[in-house]
């Protein structure tokens, strides 16, 4: 996703993803960089909540921007 601004990854994310929580995250992530560790403890979940939701995400984000 290094091909796409800040901008655009946050419209994608607010435009598409309904959950306050997972959209907090999803920014956290993809545009403010941080780690699975920093998302854990920002978000009070556990790491695979964490990486259920990314990934998740992940494929959303590659069949939504490759189409």
């Amino acid at each position: 996703m290094t091909n796409y601004t800040n901008s655009q990854i946050t419209l994608l994310i607010n435009e598409y993803i309904h959950s306050e929580r997972d959209r907090a995250i999803l920014i956290d992530r993809f545009v403010n960089g941080k780690t699975f560790c920093e998302l854990e403890a920002t978000h009070h979940l556990s790491e695979r909540q964490i990486k259920r939701i990314v990934a998740k995400a992940d494929k959303f984000f590659i069949s939504h921007l490759l189409s």
